[in-house]
């Protein structure tokens, strides 16, 4: 039984249902401009990874006698996974990853609010080193199709991890790579000299998993949920802007450019840094519940994904950092507890006078 007993209390009319639409609303419009870019296909997967989460939810509620879709959780865990899938994978490996996360992650452990790990984190790790050629083959979307239907090597992110270890830019690999660019970005690049498959990355016209391709709109779902007080600040700021110092620094060493001279802004927005930012690492649940701690958690996602894409076997690291912070998220907790309300620190004791 929990009894109140002191005030004073702070009451906020936002409840777990209402957080999770907010959630999927912010998501939507980049799903749907996965959908637009890579088609009817893409849009089944996210059906299927969505109903594979929801009916795994209402199975498991029927055996313990209870009705946890109203929550809506596993509608953000569904539509989640589906957004981390490639848009070419087998419809298999979404269903095991729904099954995965809401079955093993969220339920074995008691369920919402008691997963030691975000459940479509989770599942997504899962599928990917379990079925890892499959996760790792991209769609281009159509604006930008000549032919080639699938690209499984030279993305920008695994661009960026041919940079660090040969010295040549991004750009340069890719485009020997053959790797096509959308006309804006072309536009964008000759009149402004910036990296045009940067530009690509931006809006969404480049390939990738379903819900990632477009940095822009996932940026806009997050503020979104920063304004709506779903999410805060702190964890989405402090770890894009930690791993953006430390690519910036050490990003340029191993490819023989020095200190200070790592490309920063592909990286930032390619592969599954903004989705992971904005919607992952930010998870109620497996998070510290102080200021101090979302931002120490924010700055080891920023190092660990850091470390991963850098110096790792990996292209991608944003998964595998959440998750080993979420590992330590109780740890954080512990010895960054927020003072009791009214708390005074207790004088210290007079030194005796000296005789």
């Amino acid at each position: 039984m929990l009894n109140v007993r002191i005030s004073p209390h702070d009451h906020d009319s936002i409840s777990t249902d209402k957080a999770m639409l907010y959630v999927v609303f912010a998501l939507l419009p980049a799903a749907i401009w996965g959908c637009v870019m890579f088609g009817f296909r893409a849009a089944v997967v996210l059906v299927v990874s969505i109903a594979s989460s929801l009916l795994t939810e209402w199975l498991l509620g029927k055996i313990n006698k209870e009705n946890t879709l109203r929550d809506y959780s596993a509608l953000v865990t569904g539509l989640l996974i589906g957004m981390n899938m490639p848009p070419s994978i087998p419809f298999l490996i979404p269903v095991l990853a729904s099954v995965f996360a809401i079955f093993i992650v969220k339920w074995t452990f008691g369920g919402l609010g008691c997963n030691w790990a975000n459940p479509a984190l989770a599942g997504r790790i899962f599928v990917f080193f379990s079925f890892s050629s499959l996760m790792s083959k991209f769609s281009l979307p159509w604006p930008l199709k000549s032919g080639a239907e699938l690209v499984s090597s030279a993305t920008p992110l695994s661009a960026v991890k041919m940079e660090i270890t040969s010295g040549l830019g991004s750009e340069a690999i890719l485009s020997s790579a053959n790797v096509p660019v959308s006309g804006i970005a072309s536009s964008l690049s000759a009149s402004l000299g910036i990296n045009p498959y940067f530009v690509d990355e931006f809006l969404g016209f480049a390939g990738g998993c379903i819900g990632e391709v477009s940095a822009l709109l996932l940026i806009l779902g997050g503020l979104f949920l920063i304004y709506k007080k779903v999410i805060t600040w702190r964890i989405p700021v402090c770890y894009l802007a930690s791993y953006a110092l430390l690519q910036w620094i050490f990003g340029g060493v191993r490819g023989g450019n020095g200190l200070f001279g790592g490309e920063v802004l592909l990286p930032l927005v390619s592969g599954g840094l903004m989705l992971g930012a904005f919607f992952m690492a930010t998870d109620w649940v497996t998070t510290p519940t102080t200021a101090k701690g979302e931002i120490i958690f924010a700055l080891g996602c920023g190092f660990f994904t850091f470390i991963i894409r850098c110096f790792g076997s990996l292209a991608e690291g944003v998964s595998l950092a959440i998750l080993l912070m979420n590992m330590v998220s109780p740890t954080i907790d512990r010895f960054c507890k927020a003072k009791k309300f009214g708390y005074v620190k207790p004088p210290k004791k007079e030194k005796e006078a000296k005789a």
